[in-house]
């Protein structure tokens, strides 16, 4: 038995490292362009952070077939069955195609009108515009991207996603330099550099994963095999992605709400807000990541029956995340003014933004238990449960007790950060009495 959970324990290592390394790459690219800017301007930062809001929420929609094909694709490998593997992969490459094609359509034609829906400052307006447009218009690279990624790592293949981010920020970096500033002989195009570096890195990202996922996972996907049509496939994938994407869906809508709250307070208010979320996702990039391979990894032993060693595992992975992702953001807390200032001459925006990063501890403890509790809950097929209490808590408390702290009590970003944290808490304490539970044995899919 010990020999056993030492095996889990390296196999979570081996996935999780490559995993945690192409988040972190993942993230860097909006990051990326959030730095950059801030030696451009500030209004800059508020208007590009908005649009990152939004193109957050649409990445949630390319994920929803992600998610499912992640958790199929991990039982089914754990199950050893071939087939039903090679139709998830093929219906989720398929059906993000059409998906990203057709929000991408609608953000190109439709930019202005959605950001003056979101509540975009007329000043801002230009540099969301030209922002949203291109980014936007070319978001469906991600979809597909997505789908590819989500079958590699469960194929224990994590580590090509995070050669090809990595290849990606490169590009998008000296992108940023050359036609945000004019560099090399590249016209000095500020915002819209921006833009037009962090879409064509995309592009170059979903090219070189459809050629790996090709030469090293998938080769071909029989035409017999899909015929007839494999509608339980397409049903589990809905099963499992609609609710993942329910929950994630709320969590980012009732944000885009807050953040919409946020605009009527300043522009010093969304820059700080802006800063302060790039600083602190990296505070807990290991919780994510830890949880992502150790959710392939529950896939893998639900799909084998073994609940109590998902049981097990979990809880030990729940642990790591927890001791890391706190002492990372008590770092980031105590460098809050020299990394805000770094960033922002503005006095207003460092004062605030650094009192945000320190609530935003307490915020940690209550994300690291939804981070992990959601995803295992779904990668042992119980789907349903996180997006009710997701729904509940986040419209009730993220939403309307920070409206109400930050804007009838006065209380600014920091009183709607503390809201953040209460919701964040409240949910953590909930889903993780569902996890204790074992309720969700005997959900799987590989049956």
């Amino acid at each position: 038995m010990s020999q056993s959970k030492s095996y889990l324990k390296q196999q979570l290592k081996k996935i999780s490292v490559p995993v945690f390394l192409d988040l972190a790459l993942v993230m860097l690219v909006g990051a990326i362009d959030i730095v950059m800017l801030s030696r451009y301007s500030d209004n800059a930062v508020a208007a590009v952070g908005m649009d990152n809001q939004l193109i957050a929420l649409i990445f949630l929609i390319y994920q929803f077939i992600s998610m499912g094909a992640t958790i199929l694709c991990a039982q089914y490998i754990g199950a050893g069955l071939r087939r039903r593997l090679v139709q998830v992969v093929g219906l989720a490459l398929l059906l993000n195609l059409v998906i990203g094609m057709a929000v991408s359509f609608w953000l190109f034609a439709d930019a202005e009108g959605v950001l003056r829906f979101m509540g975009l400052r007329d000043e801002l307006m230009a540099d969301g515009l030209v922002y949203l447009r291109i980014t936007g218009g070319l978001s469906f690279c991600q979809a597909i991207s997505l789908a590819f990624s989500a079958s590699l790592r469960s194929a224990d293949k994590a580590a090509w996603p995070m050669v090809v981010t990595l290849i990606a920020n490169v590009l998008n970096v000296l992108g940023n330099y050359a036609l945000i500033f004019g560099h090399w002989g590249c016209p000095a195009m500020g915002v819209e550099g921006a833009a037009w570096s962090t879409a064509l890195s995309r592009v170059v990202a979903m090219v070189l994963l459809a050629v790996i996922h090709t030469r090293v996972h998938i080769q071909k996907y029989p035409k017999e095999w899909f015929r007839p049509f494999p509608w339980r496939e397409l049903r589990n994938l809905f099963h499992i992605g609609i609710p993942a994407m329910s929950e994630e869906l709320s969590y980012s809508l009732s944000q885009i709400v807050v953040t919409y709250f946020i605009n009527q307070i300043s522009n010093e208010a969304l820059a700080a807000r802006t800063y302060c979320v790039n600083i602190v996702m990296f505070g807990y990039l290991f919780c994510l990541s830890i949880t992502q391979g150790g959710d392939i990894l529950v896939g893998h032993l639900v799909g084998k029956n073994r609940y109590r060693a998902a049981y097990t595992l979990g809880n030990y992975f729940m642990r790591q995340s927890m001791r890391v992702t706190l002492t990372c953001s008590a770092i980031i807390a105590a460098l809050g003014y020299p990394i805000l200032t770094a960033l922002t001459d503005n006095a207003e925006i460092v004062q605030m933004g650094f009192w945000v990063l320190v609530i935003d501890w307490f915020l940690e403890i209550g994300r690291v238990r939804n981070v992990f509790a959601c995803g295992t809950l779904r990668a042992a097929g119980d789907a349903i449960y996180p997006v009710i209490i997701g729904i509940i808590f986040q419209w009730t408390i993220a939403v309307g007790v920070s409206y109400l702290l930050g804007i009838p009590l006065g209380f600014g970003l920091l009183g709607m950060w503390v809201g953040f944290a209460l919701d964040e808490n409240i949910r953590g304490i909930v889903l993780m009495r569902r996890w204790h539970s074992m309720r969700w044995t005997g959900k799987n899919f590989a049956v």
